[in-house]
């Protein structure tokens, strides 16, 4: 069977830990030539390490994706070193949580630079070297961009930015073949989320909150980024998917199901 990202180069934020280096993981499997980027180098470099252990392709630099001329000079320099960049993924990201009436300017503004601007920068570099051939930019947006959550407002605004930015995106990239898209997660184990919900029993009372009873895996958000990314939604632009578990398809109503037995 093809690799469905063969001969394919993909740059990815944020990519040492959690749904980027699942995601780089995937991606490498499917045959794609990865460079991994983000803020700590050691956590990079073993990720790649694991890829090109597994005989895949990888390149881990250390950048800090809300500098915009580190980041547009780490995606022209893939271009070059590579021959063509394919995919973008932005999945960095920066969250301050706070009470809104607790929140500075400086809290609130921390929540966009890379969850947001970061992503802008990126677009803007990756667009026209992807649109050479054609490709993919997929963003990664939350749940938190679609339902309001306390304590997150800067955090909750930025990531329904990227969804606003994905769609007024998608429109610029269709000409040149640049399919944008966003994918949005729901709660997922990743570094982050289990250093908010420490403890099993945290764990399980924000399960007990999802359709699915569950909390999310890192791999099955990278699924859905690798088939956004891949030629198989070649007819995909402009959209969100949510991997969430349902919680967002979900209007809590307390009502007695026994109401609606009609037997």
């Amino acid at each position: 069977m093809a690799q469905r990202l063969a001969n394919k180069v993909a740059l990815i934020t944020g990519a040492g830990t959690g749904i980027g280096a699942a995601t780089a993981k995937r991606f490498a499997q499917e045959g794609a030539t990865v460079v991994l980027c983000g803020r700590r180098l050691e956590p990079l470099q073993a990720v790649a390490r694991e890829i090109s252990a597994a005989g895949g392709r990888a390149e881990a630099v250390a950048l800090d994706a809300s500098d915009e001329q580190a980041f547009t000079r780490a995606i022209q320099d893939a271009a070059e070193k590579f021959g063509h960049l394919d995919i973008l993924v932005n999945n960095a990201y920066s969250m301050v949580g706070a009470a809104i009436v607790d929140s500075s300017n400086e809290d609130w503004r921390a929540n966009f630079t890379v969850s947001l601007d970061a992503a802008f920068f990126g677009i803007r570099a990756a667009m026209p070297l992807i649109g050479r051939q054609g490709g993919a930019i997929v963003n990664l947006s939350s749940v938190c961009g679609q339902l309001g959550t306390p304590y997150t407002a800067g955090y909750g605004a930025a990531k329904a930015g990227v969804l606003s930015l994905t769609r007024t995106a998608a429109l610029e990239g269709a000409p040149t073949n640049v399919r944008v898209n966003a994918v949005v997660p729901g709660v997922v184990l990743t570094p982050g989320s289990e250093a908010a919900l420490p403890t099993a029993e945290a764990q399980n009372a924000t399960a007990a909150g999802v359709p699915l009873r569950r909390l999310g895996d890192p791999r099955e958000v990278a699924n859905a980024i690798l088939f956004l990314a891949s030629d198989e939604a070649s007819y995909i632009t402009g959209v969100a998917l949510n991997v969430d578990g349902g919680k967002t398809c979900e209007l809590p109503s307390g009502a007695n199901m026994d109401a609606f037995d009609a037997t």
